[in-house]
C-alpha cells in the first residue's frame, strides 16, 4: 500500500510538473506575473486535481445516475448551473480569487504568530512510530476533518444568518453530482476560513491537505448523484451514501419553526464523509427512503408568508443570497 501510495504521489509530481512547466509558467512570464511562480506552482497542483476530479465524476459517476437515477432529468437549466459552480471551484478560480484577497491576510496573521512564538500543534505527532506513519497520519487527518465539517454543517442550519446563505444549496430540487459545489460564495468563503485556520493549527501537511479536500469532493458527488443507491445495513454505517445524504435534502428533513431565520432548524444526516458523527451525537436516520428535495418555502408560503425565490442563474443565486442574509430576499 505503502509503496502504492509513493508511486502515485512522484506520478502526480511529474504531472503537476509538466503542466506548470509546459502551460502555467509561460502564460505568467507572458503576463509579467514572474513574482507568484511559487504560489503558482502550488496552484497548478490544485488544477491537476480538478481535472482529476472532473475525469472521475464523467467516467464513472456520470454513468451510474443514467444506470440508476432517482428521478427522469427535468431540470437540464439548472444543472448546467450547477456544472458552472463546479468549474469555479474544480479549476481553481474560487481559489484565485482567495490568493488575490484573503489568502495574503491569513499567511501574515500565522506569520506574525510564528515571530511571536506560536508554533503549530503536530498532529502527527500524538503517538510517535505509529501516527507519523504517512497512512495513519492520513486517516488521522481525515477524521478530524471530517468531524470538523460535521460541526460547520450543523451550524449552517442552525444560525439563522448562515442557513440563508446555506439554503440555496438545499434549494436544487432536482440533485445530481453537480450540486455539491452550489454554494453562496460567502458561504465557501467562510467555511474555507475555518477549514485552513484548523489545518494551520494541527499541522497538515499540503500534500496531505490536497488529497483530503480532494476524496472529500468527490466523495461528496457521489453522495449528490441522481442514484438511487445505498450501501446495505453495515455499509450505510461505515461511509455516507446518495441515499443517506439524500435524506438530509429531504424537503421534510428541515422542522417548521417560528420565524423565517430558524426555517431550517433541526434536521439530520449531517455527515460528509462518515455517518459516525450523526450517529455519535443522535442525527442519523437510516429510513430507506428517496424523497423529493428543496426548501420548503421554493412552494408554499414560509414562516414569513412569503414563497422564496432563490434565482436560477449563478449571479441571480448569489445576489438573492446577499439579499437573505440583509433581510430582504
Amino acid at each position: 500500500m505503502l509503496n502504492l501510495l509513493s508511486w502515485l504521489a512522484q506520478l502526480f509530481d511529474a504531472a503537476q510538473q509538466w503542466l506548470f512547466e509546459s502551460v502555467v509558467q509561460p502564460v505568467l512570464y507572458a503576463l509579467g506575473l514572474a513574482s507568484v511562480l511559487e504560489d503558482a506552482y502550488a496552484a497548478t497542483g490544485w488544477l491537476l486535481v480538478g481535472l482529476l476530479q472532473l475525469a472521475v465524476m464523467l467516467l464513472v459517476i456520470a454513468p451510474l445516475e443514467r444506470w440508476r437515477p432517482v428521478e427522469p432529468m427535468r431540470d437540464p437549466a439548472g444543472r448546467r448551473t450547477d456544472v458552472v459552480y463546479t468549474l469555479i471551484h474544480r479549476l481553481g478560480l474560487f481559489r484565485v480569487a482567495l490568493f488575490f484577497t484573503v489568502m495574503p491576510l491569513w499567511d501574515d496573521l500565522f506569520g506574525m504568530l510564528r515571530t511571536h512564538g506560536w508554533h503549530a500543534w503536530q498532529l502527527d505527532a500524538l503517538w510517535p512510530g505509529v501516527t507519523d506513519l504517512p497512512l495513519v497520519s492520513l486517516l488521522l487527518y481525515l477524521l478530524v476533518f471530517d468531524c470538523l465539517d460535521y460541526w460547520i454543517h450543523r451550524g449552517q442550519h442552525h444560525f439563522g444568518w448562515w442557513w440563508r446563505l446555506h439554503s440555496l444549496h438545499h434549494a436544487q430540487r432536482q440533485m445530481t453530482q453537480w450540486s455539491d459545489s452550489r454554494n453562496h460564495l460567502l458561504d465557501d468563503l467562510l467555511r474555507d476560513a475555518i477549514i485552513v485556520t484548523v489545518a494551520q493549527c494541527i499541522g497538515v501537511a499540503p500534500a496531505q491537505f490536497v488529497l483530503i479536500v480532494a476524496l472529500t469532493q468527490l466523495s461528496e458527488n457521489l453522495h449528490h448523484a441522481n442514484l438511487r443507491l445505498w450501501f446495505g445495513r453495515l455499509g450505510e454505517r461505515l461511509w455516507i451514501s446518495p441515499r443517506f445524504h439524500r435524506r438530509h435534502h429531504a424537503m421534510e428533513a428541515r422542522v417548521p419553526a417560528p420565524t423565517a431565520d430558524a426555517a431550517a432548524l433541526g434536521g439530520h444526516n449531517f455527515g460528509v464523509l462518515l455517518p459516525w458523527w450523526d450517529m455519535l451525537f443522535g442525527t442519523a436516520n437510516f429510513e430507506l427512503r428517496y424523497d423529493p428535495t428543496g426548501v420548503r418555502d421554493q412552494i408554499e408560503p414560509g414562516p414569513d408568508g412569503r414563497v422564496r425565490d432563490y434565482g436560477r442563474g449563478f449571479w441571480a443565486q448569489q445576489w438573492r443570497g446577499l439579499l437573505r442574509v440583509l433581510g430582504r430576499g
